[in-house]
């Protein structure tokens, strides 16, 4: 499959964090713990340069504990600061929230001694679309400050957004980068919703995604669509095989296609499958320092 979006919105919003990083102390880059490396945009990199910044692991209650564990090494050996969040039930707010105190420490201290006490910690939140930074927004505030939703593009205008009295922050759009240079990052952003299911074949990407993960979690997909043999099999049979299990028929026996194949991704996505991690962490011999 040939993935390739950047609508007019996402030139908006690359400017629009260009134009707003003087105003924060530290950026926040939301990662999906299911493909940190396919998720982490690029131009993000070139955009905050040296401005301190935390990266943050979302929805890891979907991904693989053993992968959350190979990666949270391979981000420490890396000298990133990452720390794993899940904005359904909080885990790793407050660790988040104290580093944030750790990382402006000096400047909160040196605007204190200016006579600006009580000056916030400013941060700004960003990364693609359907990362689950709005739902991150409003667990990390206790509140419902920013719009969410479970497709992307949700979020289309910079919002500020007052944690408590020590830390304000900046939500900003979604942004995704014009050319994915390698095929599997498109793919993985579209197994996760991070691209409109609108602009594809749905189907086609429900194959792959089923030959993807007869490759990485044979034992789950056999057990979730009452499979037989998954490994090295194409993924448009897998597809049928599910259908013809979970009843997805047209008049005359054949099968609904599009049916199952809206199901498997609406199942992955929600982690009905088991927790899923796409992506290893790099080998160690070829571990490069990251900005």
């Amino acid at each position: 499959m040939n993935i390739q979006w950047f609508p007019g919105h996402m030139a908006k919003t690359r400017r629009l964090i260009k134009e707003n990083l003087k105003l924060v102390d530290v950026v926040i880059e939301l990662l999906d713990s299911r493909i940190p490396l396919s998720s982490r945009n690029p131009e993000i990199d070139r955009l905050v340069g040296q401005k301190p910044r935390i990266i943050a692991l979302n929805k890891s209650d979907l991904s693989d504990p053993e992968k959350n564990r190979l990666w949270a090494q391979y981000f420490k050996k890396s000298s990133i600061e990452a720390i794993y969040t899940n904005a359904i039930t909080g885990t790793g707010m407050d660790q988040l929230k104290n580093k944030l105190k750790e990382l402006t420490r000096l400047k909160t201290e040196s605007a204190a001694a200016k006579g600006r006490i009580g000056r916030p910690v400013r941060t700004m939140v960003v990364g693609i679309p359907n990362v689950g930074k709005s739902a991150f927004i409003n667990r990390i505030a206790g509140r419902a400050s920013a719009q969410t939703g479970d497709k992307p593009g949700v979020t289309r205008t910079k919002q500020w957004v007052r944690i408590n009295p020590g830390i304000q922050l900046l939500d900003t759009p979604g942004i995704l980068w014009p050319k994915f240079e390698d095929p599997d990052t498109g793919l993985n952003l579209a197994f996760t919703g991070a691209i409109k299911d609108e602009i594809m074949d749905t189907t086609e990407l429900a194959a792959r995604l089923m030959e993807r993960l007869a490759a990485l979690y044979p034992d789950r997909l056999m057990e979730r669509y009452k499979l037989g043999q998954v490994k090295e099999r194409p993924g448009f049979m897998l597809l049928e095989e599910a259908g013809r299990n979970r009843g997805c028929l047209v008049s005359g026996g054949e099968v609904d296609l599009n049916r199952i194949a809206a199901i498997v991704l609406d199942e992955f996505r929600g982690g009905r499958i088991g927790k899923i991690t796409l992506e290893d962490p790099p080998e160690e011999d070829t571990l490069e320092e990251l900005p």
